[in-house]
């Protein structure tokens, strides 16, 4: 088995990054890797994980929203797209506070328990009228679009309804086609 690594963008903060481990070893949850970075699992449901950033480093917790946050140690990152997941911040490892964190730790291995989590909302149905025009006349592309999930169907109509010139629309419409004809979804590649 492979050596598990910390997550550390700028390789600044491997002893911070250590000294948080060794915190988080003391609970019930279980590391593994995923998207490159040490994530934190409690019967296979992601709780939280840790990383190292340009000026900061840090814990975050999946479904953090759910977290009393009695200290306001907690941040959202991104408040457009960001719902349920919560950061914890340091600068120094002087600001590490090993009874705060395992408290909010086991509070999120709590709320995991009690299965609380954010429900995704349903995504407003999206259509594509250059797609839609393209399926008239061309029956074998509308077939093979059928092949895909939604989610993916839904990937090519926005990379198309996101261009603002038509011209560039039509340029997007040809490049995709042979990806539709031949099954491949428009971000696969990036897919493992």
């Amino acid at each position: 088995m492979a050596e598990k690594k910390i997550w550390d963008k700028n390789n600044q903060w491997t002893k911070e990054l250590e000294y948080l481990k060794s915190i988080i070893n003391k609970t019930q949850l279980v590391e593994t890797i995923k998207w490159g970075a040490p994530i934190y699992t409690h019967n296979t449901k992601n709780v939280i994980g840790i990383g190292g950033f340009k000026s900061y480093f840090g814990i975050w917790f999946f479904n953090g929203v759910f977290l009393k946050d009695t200290m306001n140690l907690l941040i959202n990152a991104n408040e457009e797209n960001t719902k349920g997941l919560r950061q914890m911040r340091f600068n120094s490892l002087e600001e590490v506070d090993e009874k705060i964190i395992l408290e909010y730790i086991n509070e999120a291995i709590e709320n995991e328990e009690k299965g609380l989590k954010i429900k995704p909302k349903k995504k407003d149905k999206i259509s594509c009228e250059f797609l839609e025009n393209e399926f008239k006349t061309n029956k074998e592309l509308k077939q093979a679009f059928t092949l895909f999930t939604p989610y993916k169907q839904r990937e090519f109509m926005e990379y198309i309804n996101e261009a603002k010139q038509e011209k560039t629309k039509i340029n997007r419409l040809e490049k995709i086609k042979p990806m539709i004809l031949s099954n491949i979804g428009l971000h696969d590649k990036y897919r493992s």
